[in-house]
């Protein structure tokens, strides 16, 4: 039996999960379920799962946070999440297999089928993983109502906030617009390379041209826009700009 502990903060993704795992894999046993981050890591820590189904973005950090809490991992991850963005990044970082939400019952049975065929080296993996969040997220699919558009991150200037709908700005000139919210990206893009200045706008920290402290203060892009900065972020703003 895989001891299993489900992580995420939607009771009903919670409660729709274990009826799957009872029904489909009867080979896996739920010994605890977890709403976040903290009660997460106390679950695992208590626990000593085999098997951790680990939501992405959740009201008290993200999946990732969790993650780089756990110093001798000794069990898989599957995560599961809602945006197919976080599925990529979770790809990315070298996941034993995510899951998108709603769950496909043939998709779990076949992540949990690939785990249980999977070979020791949990620590290796973990730590191949962990090693990839400090890496970069090489890219994102954006999708618009006219396609699904591959854009490589070094490639976006900023991202601004229109409602529920962000417009991402690249530096080739060209502007996406995807009807999700800049919450979303700002929980997906690297935090050592982009900064939210405001609550409707996050820059590419590589392609800041100056910081003008008129009017308040703004920030200067290469391709000429400018982008305000909220009062509360000025000063973490120019502490990373200057360096101290």
């Amino acid at each position: 039996m895989l001891r299993t502990v489900i992580i995420d903060d939607d009771e009903d993704a919670r409660s729709t999960l274990r009826s799957f795992l009872v029904q489909y894999c009867p080979n896996v046993e739920i010994v605890a379920e977890a709403d976040g981050v903290s009660s997460g890591y106390k679950a695992i820590m208590i626990q000593d799962p085999q098997l951790v189904f680990l939501d992405i973005q959740m009201e008290d950090g993200t999946g990732f946070d969790l993650l780089e809490k756990i110093r001798n991992p000794q069990f898989n991850v599957v995560f599961t999440t809602a945006f197919d963005e976080f599925a990529i990044k979770a790809f990315k970082y070298s996941a034993i297999d995510y899951l998108l939400k709603p769950i496909d019952p043939d998709e779990l049975i076949k992540a949990v089928t690939k785990i249980r065929n999977q070979e020791d080296g949990y620590l290796e993996r973990f730590e191949e993983l962990k090693n990839a969040t400090n890496g970069v997220l090489n890219r994102i699919t954006l999708s618009a109502h006219d396609g699904i558009t591959v854009v490589h991150i070094d490639s976006i200037l900023r991202l601004e906030s229109d409602s529920n709908y962000t417009h991402f700005f690249l530096k080739s000139g060209e502007k996406i617009t995807v009807p999700k919210s800049l919450k979303e990206y700002e929980a997906i893009l690297p935090s050592h390379l982009f900064f939210r200045t405001h609550q409707s706008h996050i820059i590419n920290l590589n392609f800041v041209k100056k910081y003008v402290k008129e009017d308040g203060g703004y920030i200067l892009m290469e391709d000429g826009s400018e982008v305000l900065v909220a009062r509360r972020r000025k000063d973490e703003f120019l502490h990373i700009l200057t360096g101290h």
